[in-house]
């Protein structure tokens, strides 16, 4: 495999992991537990609604390079 894809694949995983941890550090112990914080839904704002979309940006893009990896294998 290309060292350069194995070095963007772990960088990526990194920033997905603490992408992930700080999600759920920004909801309440409860939901992060299973346990739910309210009983009605409530719109993603400010700082939550960016971290969900980096979060999905970094998923796609690891996906990406994993693919990629595994095509030029």
């Amino acid at each position: 495999m290309n060292p350069a894809l194995q070095l963007a694949q772990l960088i990526l995983a990194i920033i997905l992991i603490a992408a992930v941890l700080i999600q759920v550090r920004n909801s309440g112990m409860g939901s992060a537990l299973g346990g739910s914080d309210s009983s009605f839904f409530s719109a993603r704002r400010g700082i939550d609604r960016v971290t969900f979309n980096f979060t999905i940006f970094i998923s796609v893009l690891f996906f990406v390079v994993s693919a990629l990896a595994a095509l030029l294998q």
